[in-house]
């Protein structure tokens, strides 16, 4: 999320290689794998101990391993595909939001392709304790795969904004998750969430350090790089796509992140979205239909209008955040996330109402 403040206890939250013989085997794979495992489950109940087969492929296991194509995220069988889902919040603070029925719901009920699973470095997060956020982020991701959906595992970087502050963290991290989900077709990397104050040059220098790593590991999985200013493409400050364009980063299979809050970021961000698209492969990894600081009110027709664009060029995202967070770009109503209930929309805040409708449209 843009330009934010934070506080002592919870700042304000904030992203054509391919090997046609692996990819194949493991979307079969999926498909025999997740179908096994998916079967509809009560909201807030256990996991059932037996399981049926759902009446429809699950969004992994009816497209299998994703890899870049052109300026396309494609499926295993090189079709363009746009993923549709959520982000949750830092896991320190809201994991009690992301349990068996919270999952189902999202699954199900939402009927979202993606999650992506948010384990912030600094704020309490990964630092304090590498191998308890390295394991809650993997529970999170398996959870998801089991529900048949995609994960994005963001190295939630964002105070400070220069990714290489947290070099080598990353490498250990990526190390490990990368040697986890080497051969799981469910998984996208993305590196550095929101890198600010920093110019473009070092957060490529970072990139082409950190993608080796999980090149190393996971080949042929799509990792996706930050870009300058919170993520957008260097609109916050001053600059725009053309310093990305003019200097890729050195590394195929890639894709570029893009945020916005709508009720802040207008025209100029809408029409730099508009133009990286259509010179980039992009992959908008968060969004909200509030202001900067996820909060305020909402503005749903500015909102639409990112949306609309986005389905029409095939752009994924995820919308921030998963949550019962006290803001207004949380989901959830505040409480929510201590109790059961999950499904339908009395539990939704009204941008909640508003972005499960679009997620199961």
């Amino acid at each position: 999320m843009h330009q934010r403040t934070t506080s002592a206890t919870e700042p304000t939250p904030t992203a054509d290689r391919r090997r046609f013989a692996r990819k194949a085997l493991l979307a079969a794979s999926a498909l025999g794998v997740v179908t096994a495992l998916l079967a509809p489950v009560r909201a807030g109940a256990a996991p059932a101990a037996t399981t049926t087969t759902p009446k429809a492929a699950t969004p992994l296991a009816a497209n299998g391993r994703l890899s870049v194509c052109g300026r396309q995220l494609c499926n295993a069988s090189g079709q363009a595909v746009a993923l549709n889902g959520m982000s949750t919040h830092g896991t320190q603070w809201y994991a009690q939001c992301v349990t068996d029925g919270s999952l189902n719901a999202l699954a199900t009920d939402w009927r979202a392709d993606v999650l992506r699973v948010s384990t912030y470095v600094q704020e309490g997060g990964y630092e304090t304790d590498p191998a308890g956020f390295t394991a809650r982020a993997q529970k999170f991701i398996d959870a998801a795969h089991a529900r048949g959906m995609y994960a994005v595992i963001d190295w939630h970087m964002l105070t400070p904004g220069d990714p290489n502050a947290n070099l080598a963290r990353a490498k250990t991290f990526f190390t490990a998750m990368a040697k986890k989900y080497k051969d799981h077709p469910g998984v996208l990397y993305e590196i550095a969430n929101e890198p600010s104050g920093v110019s473009w040059a070092a957060i490529k220098s970072y990139s082409e350090q950190i993608i080796p790593v999980i090149r190393a590991q996971d080949p042929d999985a799509v990792v996706l790089v930050g870009t300058r200013a919170w993520s957008s493409f260097g609109v916050s400050e001053g600059s725009n796509e053309s310093e990305v364009v003019n200097n890729p980063v050195r590394a195929s299979n890639i894709m570029y992140t893009f945020h916005f809050y709508a009720a802040s970021h207008r025209e100029a961000y809408l029409s730099a979205l508009d133009r990286a698209s259509d010179r980039l492969p992009v992959f908008v990894t968060e969004f909200g239909t509030q202001n900067y600081a996820g909060e305020g009110a909402d503005d749903f027709t500015m909102s639409q209008r990112y949306l609309d664009l986005m389905k029409r060029k095939k752009i994924s995202w995820t919308n921030w955040n998963y949550s019962d967070d006290h803001r207004s770009g949380a989901v959830f109503k505040t409480g929510t996330c201590n109790g059961s209930s999950w499904t339908g929309t009395g539990v939704l805040k009204e941008a909640g109402v508003w972005i499960r409708e679009r997620i199961r449209q």
